[in-house]
């Protein structure tokens, strides 16, 4: 089978929602590390839950960058958190990347996350990035050049919607979306809203 063709930059330059949903099914590795992406989370400059909300600051500098390219941040001072920058320049939009479905470097993987199980590998956007080696290096890098690599996805895969995590302002916006029936996910989705791709 041959690959499906890798996404340039320009398909992050659309609004973060429709993102958000259209990464589902992709493939995301990191020097030749990752799997299927599962599950993502939108947020944009009108969202009090996002970062940008505020405006421009050191920590959030990427959102406010060309789109396409990673805003990395640390989450609680521990974890590491991947996100691609989207819509227009300066806009202040990521998708989160929540969660993958390992597929390649599994062994990496492992050895990174200290554990076996592959259903906990990348069930959460912390433990994704230790299994990925994603850290603060990473922030504002284009994401059309390596260590990255996006494969487009199929266009059949069912996508459902739903609240997002562990967050305290907007809890109801549907801007959690995950690849309908995953064993991957980093949380089950409740009451999941159907949207088919």
């Amino acid at each position: 089978m041959e690959p499906r063709p890798l996404l340039p930059q320009s398909f992050f330059a659309r609004d973060v929602v429709t993102v958000a949903r259209d990464l589902i099914g992709v493939v995301l590795s990191v020097d030749g590390v990752g799997g299927r992406i599962v599950e993502t989370e939108a947020y944009d400059r009108e969202d009090p839950a996002s970062h940008s909300f505020a405006g421009p600051t050191p920590r959030n500098a990427a959102m406010f960058g060309p789109p396409g390219h990673a805003y990395v941040y640390r989450s609680y001072g521990i974890h590491w958190c991947l996100n691609a920058v989207c819509g227009a320049a300066e806009t202040g939009s990521a998708v989160l990347i929540r969660a993958i479905e390992p597929q390649f470097g599994l062994e990496r993987m492992r050895q990174r996350r200290g554990m076996e199980d592959v259903r906990r590998l990348c069930g959460g956007p912390g433990r994704l990035c230790q299994a990925l080696a994603v850290s603060r290096d990473h922030d504002r890098l284009p994401l059309d050049a390596p260590p990255f690599a996006w494969e487009a996805a199929p266009t059949s895969a069912e996508i459902v919607a739903g609240p997002r995590i562990g967050i305290s302002r907007a809890v109801d916006i549907p801007w959690r979306f995950g690849l309908a029936g995953s064993a991957f996910l980093s949380r089950r989705m409740v009451d999941p809203g159907r949207a088919t791709r």
